[in-house]
């Protein structure tokens, strides 16, 4: 399946993609607007497989005004590329791959999960296997073919990351185009994207009245990364209702630019907090939405932990999903603003973390991880991501990590 062009970086993406091949008819790509969906699978695809785009006014009218004839006059194995600009397409793939023990008949890309998961569910349901692509993370950039997944059980060694060099990276984010042209002007490019997603993806999902009132929530939504969700200054930032507030968070989650890390939830705790923390998941969006001028201000700033916290999850959740696997991964904190920053979940054992901004941690920063205990579930390895350079003990069930050993781990 693999052809000349791919890069090695992409190969752990690429395998997943060939396994849901050989097993569904249907393959589904998604993720935000240009983190490579297209380019990725163009790369790879077979040489007798039709490649069309939704984004063709043409095609995307026949497509929905009649679906039928769409497919009939592009047959399988075919890619299309945006099909969730029509949506009566998937009851007809269904019928044409129900009635094919062919797998590999039809591949699918689209920007929005929102309305794509919406009419997968409804009509492709256990035919269809599903990628969720998002901006590059940090092996991707370093072309380290030897990541392995952040396992608690399983924490390696990597080569230092200077804090300086973490910045710019944070800085830039991870969108490919800025990776593959280093002449582009990021400023440049980020207010390209903006404008772009909103005029198509945004207005495709619902009616935004007034442009600069989303421009001004999706700001505020950035400048709060790493923070708890409040709907109610998100909307006062904007100048718009609560409920908008939260019908546009939704917007920014369903098409991957967000996602919100949920508190661990239990019975067995009775004053813990019920509100998400915003992960914007790419960091040099972030940066350019909240208007800062260079890595070194960001890493100087009051919000540079927060920045920090936000690129280590968005890392783990980008390396999972590379391998089509969604890590259980939430936070905890109580009235008493009790907060341990991360809890990794896996095999009825709860995993929790914290994550800072310095060299020199010490065991008064994991005094909350003893709340856990409260909790009918096994407490196992944690311990302080930051900024140290090495890997070590901190106590006897508990490891002082650099975000080295996280975003770029090796075998």
């Amino acid at each position: 399946m693999y052809k000349g062009g791919v890069n090695m970086y992409e190969i752990e993406a690429l395998r997943v993609i060939e396994n849901i091949n050989k097993t569904f008819k249907v393959l589904l790509v998604t993720g935000p607007r240009q983190v490579g969906k297209t380019t990725l699978l163009l790369s790879i695809k077979p040489d007798n497989m039709e490649y069309v785009t939704l984004d063709d006014e043409v095609l995307r009218q026949q497509a929905i005004d009649d679906p039928k004839l769409f497919l009939e006059e592009h047959p399988a194995p075919l890619l299309v590329d945006e099909a969730q600009y029509a949506p009566n397409l998937f009851s007809y793939i269904k019928m044409k791959v129900d009635r094919s023990n062919e797998n590999g008949m039809y591949w699918l890309t689209g920007s929005q999960q929102f309305h794509l998961m919406k009419n997968v569910s409804e009509s492709l349901a256990g035919r269809v296997g599903i990628v969720n692509l998002n901006s590059f993370m940090y092996s991707e950039i370093k072309r380290n073919t030897s990541k392995v997944l952040f396992d608690p059980l399983n924490l390696k060694k990597a080569e230092k990351i200077d804090v300086n060099e973490l910045y710019e990276l944070i800085y830039k984010g991870g969108m490919p185009a800025l990776y593959k042209d280093s002449n582009i002007d990021s400023n440049i490019y980020f207010q390209g994207y903006l404008d772009t997603y909103i005029s198509r993806d945004v207005r495709e999902l619902t009616e935004v009245g007034n442009v600069d009132s989303f421009k001004k929530f999706i700001v505020s939504v950035a400048s709060r990364t790493g923070e708890q969700l409040n709907y109610s200054a998100l909307a006062n930032d904007a100048g718009i209702s609560v409920p908008t507030a939260k019908s546009w968070l939704s917007i920014l989650t369903s098409t991957g630019l967000v996602y919100l890390l949920e508190p661990y939830m239990s019975s067995e705790l009775k004053r813990i907090t019920h509100i998400p923390k915003i992960i914007f998941m790419d960091t040099g969006l972030a940066c350019f939405l909240t208007g800062w001028d260079s890595p070194r201000e960001l890493q100087l700033s009051s919000s540079s932990g927060h920045y920090l916290e936000t690129y280590v999850v968005s890392e783990i959740i980008k390396s999972y999903n590379a391998r089509g696997i969604r890590p259980n991964l939430s936070y905890y904190r109580d009235k008493d603003k009790n907060e341990i920053d991360l809890i990794f979940y896996k095999n009825n054992t709860l995993y929790p973390f914290e994550i800072k901004k310095m060299a020199s941690p010490n065991k008064t920063m994991i005094k909350n991880f003893g709340l856990l205990s409260k909790i009918n579930k096994k407490v196992g390895t944690g311990g302080i991501i930051c900024l140290y350079d090495d890997l070590m003990h901190l106590d006897e069930n508990n490891y002082i990590i650099p975000v080295s050993s996280v975003i770029n781990g090796k075998d």
